[in-house]
C-alpha cells in the first residue's frame, strides 16, 4: 500500500475514533472554556494515548490484550458506566463561573483529567472492537501482518489523527471563549452532566439487557 494512503488512512481513523461527541469531548470543551485552548487540547492527550493502545493492539494483533477485553468486557462496561454516572453527578452540582476562568495557558488541575479521558477511553471495549473492525477494512491491512513498518506508521497516523481531531475542536471552542457568560456557562455544565448520566446509563442498560 502507498505510504501517503496509509497515513491518511490512519489520520481519518483517529478522526473517526475522537469525534463523536461523548464524554471526554465534554471535558475538553469545558476545560477550553475555564482554563483556555491549550489547557482543552492537552486534557484530550489521554484519549489519544488511549486511542494509541487501541491501535497498537489492533495493529499489532495482541492476542493476549484482544481476548482479555472480550473477555470481560462486561466488567469493564459497568466500570465505565458507574465512572460516567460519577462523573455526570459531580459535574451537575459544580457551579463555574466567569470569575473561575483562568488566564489563558492555566495548567489547573491538568494530570487527574488526562487520567480521567485515559480512563474513559480504554474501559470502552466498543472502541477496541471497532478499531479491530476498521484496521481488518482499511486499505486490505491484515490484523497481525509482519510488515511491521506498515503497522507502526498506521498506528502513529491514528494517534496524529486524534490529536489534530482536539486541536480542531479547542480552538473552535476558544473562539467564543471571551463571549461566554455566566448563564452560558451553568447551561453548558448542566446539560454536559446530563448527557454524561446518559451515556453511563446507556452502557449499565445495555449490559443488563446483554
Amino acid at each position: 500500500m502507498d505510504i501517503l494512503v496509509l497515513i491518511l488512512s490512519g489520520l481519518l481513523i483517529g478522526v473517526a475514533v475522537a469525534a463523536p461527541i461523548g464524554p471526554v469531548n465534554l471535558i475538553c470543551i469545558r476545560r477550553t472554556l475555564k482554563y483556555g485552548m491549550l489547557n482543552g487540547f492537552v486534557s484530550g492527550a489521554g484519549a489519544a494515548v488511549g486511542d494509541g493502545v487501541f491501535a497498537i493492539v489492533a495493529a499489532f494483533g495482541v492476542t493476549a490484550v484482544i481476548s482479555f477485553v472480550a473477555a470481560y468486557s462486561g466488567w469493564l462496561q459497568l466500570i465505565g458506566g458507574v465512572f460516567l454516572l460519577g462523573l455526570g453527578v459531580r459535574t451537575w452540582f459544580d457551579h463555574p463561573h466567569l470569575d473561575d476562568k483562568l488566564p489563558e495557558g492555566s495548567l489547573g488541575d491538568l494530570l487527574p483529567v488526562i487520567s480521567v479521558t485515559f480512563f474513559l477511553t480504554i474501559t470502552n471495549p466498543a472502541t477496541m472492537l471497532g478499531f479491530i473492525a476498521i484496521f481488518g477494512g482499511v486499505a486490505d491491512f491484515t490484523i497481525g501482518t509482519e510488515d511491521y513498518m506498515r503497522a507502526s506508521i498506521l498506528v502513529a497516523s491514528v494517534i496524529g489523527g486524534s490529536v489534530l481531531w482536539w486541536a480542531a475542536i479547542t480552538g473552535f471552542v476558544s473562539l467564543f471563549r471571551d463571549r461566554m457568560t455566566d448563564t452560558g456557562l451553568a447551561i453548558l455544565n448542566k446539560v454536559s452532566a446530563v448527557i454524561i448520566v446518559l451515556f453511563g446509563a446507556g452502557i449499565l442498560a445495555r449490559l443488563l439487557l446483554a
